[in-house]
């Protein structure tokens, strides 16, 4: 079974910003995670307590994006936040990226117990 793939917040309109390079990865990436399969490119989000909420990470001609979402539901993936990494320095997410993401979560927590239990 493919799990449904949804976005939360502006994370679709973001995402479509993106080189078509770097959207044909993380689209086939979050493919990969719709047939139940951890992309290569996926990794855990540092501070969300285990692999509930993972990064897609990809470089592309000297800049980063990055794609955030969470496979913590049963019936549907969501995409949480994507951003271009703005900081030249070290790979640390910002802390404004990390409040946005948790505020996505709760969200994406009340959307699933509305539409899908």
């Amino acid at each position: 079974m493919v799990k449904k793939l949804d976005f939360i917040g502006s994370s679709r309109k973001d995402i479509r910003a993106f080189p078509e390079e770097v959207k044909d990865d993380i689209g086939y990436a979050f493919f990969e995670t719709q047939e139940g399969k951890k992309p290569t490119s996926a990794k855990p989000l540092k501070g969300f307590g285990g692999a509930g909420v993972l990064e897609i990470i990809e470089d592309f001609s000297g800049d980063t994006y990055r794609a955030v979402y969470t496979v913590s539901f049963k019936k549907v993936i969501y995409v949480l936040h994507c951003f271009q990494k703005k900081s030249k320095h070290g790979i640390k997410t910002s802390q404004r990226d990390i409040d946005l993401i948790k505020k996505r979560l709760k969200a994406a927590k009340e959307d699933y117990k509305t539409n899908y239990e």
